[in-house]
């Protein structure tokens, strides 16, 4: 179940590649959950199919990533994944991900800020047009927050 103020979520298992000596998952692999978890979000908008080649030139970076790390993930768990953007600047966008385990019990917080980048330079560069029409058309349709 997608969790308060979210509109998405996936699952997926913690793998035995995944976790150390305790049967707890390596601290690496929560960021690789975060990206399964974003690229999944980013073709459940289907912003690929709408903006086509508009979205698949379009780059972002991570520029920072923090994770809070609140109750560990085991091997044997069902990750619940839920992915929301919280807010979109000039030319970089945060999206939260939460990660609960199969009891609902949040686990992981980890909120990520990503630059839109000019792939030849590098160089940060405004989020403009289609792609930050769909993002703010994205951002007014999730669920309100949770006080």
């Amino acid at each position: 179940m997608t969790r308060p103020g979210f509109a998405f979520s996936t699952r997926f298992k913690v793998r035995y590649a995944e976790i150390d000596g305790q049967r707890v998952v390596f601290n690496s692999r929560y960021l690789e959950y975060a990206d399964v978890a974003i690229t999944d979000y980013w073709e459940w908008t289907g912003i690929g199919e709408v903006l086509g080649t508009v979205w698949h030139d379009t780059e972002f970076h991570v520029r920072r990533a923090t994770v809070d790390y609140l109750s560990p993930l085991v091997l044997g768990d069902t990750i619940e994944a839920s992915v929301k953007i919280e807010s979109l600047g000039n030319s970089s966008l945060v999206k939260r991900i939460e990660l609960t385990n199969q009891r609902g019990e949040l686990c992981t917080v980890i909120d990520m800020v990503s630059v839109h980048v000019h792939l030849p330079t590098g160089r940060p560069t405004p989020i403009e047009g289609e792609v930050r029409q769909f993002i703010v058309a994205l951002i007014a349709a999730q669920p309100d927050r949770v006080a």
